[in-house]
C-alpha cells in the first residue's frame, strides 16, 4: 500500500511540473490548470492528461 502513494505522489508533482513548464497562448490557462490541479487533485491531474496537455502549444 506504501508504494502505491509514493507512485500517486510522483504522478502529483510530475503533473504540477508539466503544468508549470507548459506554454500556453495565454498565461491566465497555466494558473487555472494549476489551481484545478492543486485544488482537485485526483481529477485534476487525470483532467490535465486527458484534455490539458492537448491545449498547450
Amino acid at each position: 500500500m506504501f508504494g502505491i502513494g509514493i507512485i500517486g505522489l510522483a504522478i502529483y508533482a510530475y503533473t504540477i511540473y508539466d503544468v508549470v513548464i507548459s506554454n500556453f497562448h495565454n498565461s491566465n490557462d497555466r494558473l487555472i490548470w494549476l489551481l484545478i490541479v492543486i485544488l482537485v487533485p485526483f481529477l485534476g491531474t487525470i483532467l490535465w492528461f486527458l484534455i490539458g496537455r492537448g491545449k498547450r502549444i
